[in-house]
């Protein structure tokens, strides 16, 4: 199994990441860290882990190119067929990859596992999730996910086959939501399985509402462009994407909404409403879209 950490200025973070990962990190297991470009002291603290834990770390400094570039490298650096990409600010549980082990000896078929997880928040409390039921049928699956959100998936609490990825990686032009097509076309394509038992810790931290709107805002529409790519779903899957870019659209309001970016949100929200007029009666939406018309 490849553990692999991508890390862009988590310096302070970064040790407690590595220290949840050693004890567990078996002869048949390798941990491999990517600095993707950081400007802090995250190359200095990857040369003392190297140091402490000498010879069981292996480290790649490349280029800034975003989130979706470090896990796409880490493909290609694995040297296992199984891969965890748990990010520099989160933790592996206690136990997890002995639970992953055995789950995989009892799930031979599968090729992706959904793991339970421990949200974090910044004042320490921790909060306990579990993925939720696992529907049979690839659409109900990807539906249960992407609409209903019935299915939580959370990077560090799954485990994915080297075999996924074959349709596409991670798309590199998104600097947010760039995991929302990888999961999707693996919902709709492999084998899956479910342990509910906490695979990970997942530390919620505070990003400004305006940095993440910036993200969000440049990909727009074309992560549903991406999501019902061809190469990731099959033609069956589209009866779903109408559905979704009505939700894309209502997600990028509220978030325009809380960043107060007031023109951008109007705009998201019609986009919403021609996409399908129902959504003025979605009244959480339409209160906040109401009252943005009012001010002007």
């Amino acid at each position: 199994m490849s553990i692999i950490i991508p890390a862009f200025n988590y310096a302070k973070t970064l040790p407690r990441t590595v220290e949840s990962v050693m004890p567990q990190l078996g002869e048949d297991c390798e941990l491999i860290i990517i600095d993707d470009g950081s400007t802090d002291d995250t190359p200095v603290v990857i040369g003392v882990l190297q140091e402490r834990f000498s010879g069981r770390i292996r480290s790649e400094r490349k280029p800034n190119g975003g989130s979706a570039s470090v896990r796409n490298r880490g493909i290609e650096l694995a040297q296992a067929d199984w891969m965890i990409f748990l990010d520099a600010d989160d933790e592996l549980a206690e136990g997890a990859v002995e639970r992953i082990c055995s789950h995989l000896r009892t799930h031979p078929e599968t090729r992706f596992v959904i793991g339970g997880h421990i949200s974090v928040s910044p004042e320490g409390k921790q909060s306990r999730h579990v993925p939720g039921q696992l529907p049979a049928l690839p659409l109900a699956r990807v539906q249960a996910y992407l609409l209903d959100k019935k299915l939580a998936l959370s990077n560090g609490a799954c485990v994915m086959h080297r075999s996924v990825f074959e349709p596409g990686g991670y798309p590199e032009e998104f600097r947010s939501a760039e995991d929302i097509p990888v999961f999707v076309q693996v919902l709709a394509n492999y084998p899956c399985s479910v342990i509910e038992a906490p695979l990970a810790l997942i530390h919620k931290h505070d990003d400004s509402l305006r940095h993440q709107f910036t993200y969000a805002n440049a990909g727009g529409l074309k992560l549903v462009d991406e999501v019902f790519s061809p190469k990731r779903l099959p033609a069956h899957f589209q009866i779903l994407r109408r559905p979704y870019t009505v939700q894309r659209c209502l997600s990028l309001f509220r978030s325009a909404w809380l960043a107060n970016e007031s023109t951008l949100a109007k705009q998201w929200y019609r986009q919403a409403v021609l996409a399908d007029w129902r959504v003025l009666f979605r009244w959480s939406y339409s209160r906040k879209a109401f009252r943005l018309w009012l001010r002007g």
